[in-house]
């Protein structure tokens, strides 16, 4: 086997190469002769082969001879960066020596990296100049806005355009005895007739029949009603006014008629309080029918019962109804008889107490 020159770490040419297998790890500080040994002993150039400057591994397939590694882009070591450069020269020269042993760890990594990388910059930041340009701008915000509401303040004020109706369109005064204008006929004028005694507004008894008349406040008309606390609180809340009711009795037959007043307000409460009573009179304890229209009025309606109460030891009681509202007025009619009472009845009772208001 043919046996190629090289020279150890301190330059001494003569030094056999030793065998791949034995050879350690590069870069190791405790194995200088073998930065400069080529690869293999067998078959090595005599005299053409330049030193490399990094020594491949052993175990890798790498070429007979190294190429050599960039100059231009290799990182100096920071104690010899002010060197001169050694120049090339061939195997067994005096020039030809082996890279320091501190320093070949630091050529390995530079022959791995590509020569465009360089040192990586530092990652711009943002935030600071972020929060600055957003602070200036509530800043400049803030600022206007002080200023101008500054020259409002300071400004005089803006008198007001003069109104389209200046003088008053009743007098000042009120006109001489005499010269006063007629009072609004009932016709005019509703409450003329309501404001009085309600009493006068409830349709006449039949002749010959010993009639009574009641005029109260709410708790009158509120026990009038199976849920006397419910019906108190709900009539109190539609401004309940006063109630005028006219009751006699026929033999068997019973008649009550009643006048229910309410205070104006937003809403027509009369109004809604008939259409509360008429909402259930369809259901089976009560009418069991739609019951009648009655004529003059837009949603009044007059009922007859279609079945008489019956319980054991008394007649039975047959039973005739109508509701209707005029104004703030809500008129409810009731007929009981131990016989049963005809539509005319009930509707011609309606009719009289319609004409009245």
């Amino acid at each position: 086997m043919n046996t190629a020159d090289s020279t150890d770490a301190a330059g001494r040419p003569g030094a056999a190469a030793e065998e791949p297998g034995a050879a350690e790890e590069p870069g190791a500080a405790e194995a200088p002769e073998a930065a400069g040994a080529p690869a293999t002993a067998q078959d090595a150039p005599t005299a053409t082969a330049p030193a490399p400057d990094a020594i491949p591994s052993p175990a890798s397939d790498a070429p007979d001879v190294a190429p050599e590694a960039p100059k231009d882009h290799a990182p100096k070591d920071p104690d010899t960066r002010d060197a001169p450069k050694a120049p090339d020269a061939a195997p067994g020269t005096a020039q030809d020596t082996a890279p320091d042993a501190a320093t070949a760890p630091d050529a390995a990594a530079s022959a791995e990296l590509p020569p465009a990388q360089g040192a990586p910059r530092p990652a711009r930041r943002w935030g600071r100049t972020v929060l600055l340009i957003a602070a200036a701008a509530v800043i400049g915000v803030s600022a206007g806005t002080a200023v101008g509401y500054r020259i409002q303040a300071d400004r005089p004020p803006t008198p007001l355009p003069p109104l389209n109706q200046p003088g008053l369109a009743y007098p000042a005064a009120p006109l001489p005895k005499g010269e006063e204008p007629p009072p609004l006929t009932a016709a005019e004028d509703r409450r003329v007739k309501t404001d009085g005694d309600l009493r006068k507004l409830l349709a006449p008894a039949p002749k010959g029949v010993d009639a009574r008349d009641e005029l109260g406040g709410l708790p009158v008309y509120a026990v009038t009603f199976e849920s006397k606390a419910r019906m108190f609180s709900a009539l109190a809340e539609e401004e309940f006014r006063r109630v005028a009711i006219r009751h006699w009795r026929e033999g068997d037959r019973k008649t009550h008629v009643r006048l229910v007043q309410f205070h104006p307000g937003y809403t027509n409460a009369a109004a809604d309080h008939a259409e509360g009573q008429r909402s259930y009179m369809t259901g089976d304890g009560h009418a069991g029918n739609d019951g009648a229209v009655l004529k003059g009025t837009a949603e009044g309606r007059y009922y007859v019962y279609d079945k008489p109460n019956r319980k054991p030891g008394y007649l039975p009681l047959y039973r005739a109804r109508a509701v209707f509202h005029r104004g703030d007025i809500m008129t409810d009619i009731w007929i009981y008889d131990s016989k049963p009472i005809p539509a005319s009845a009930i509707r011609t009772l309606a009719e009289r107490q319609l004409e009245r208001l």
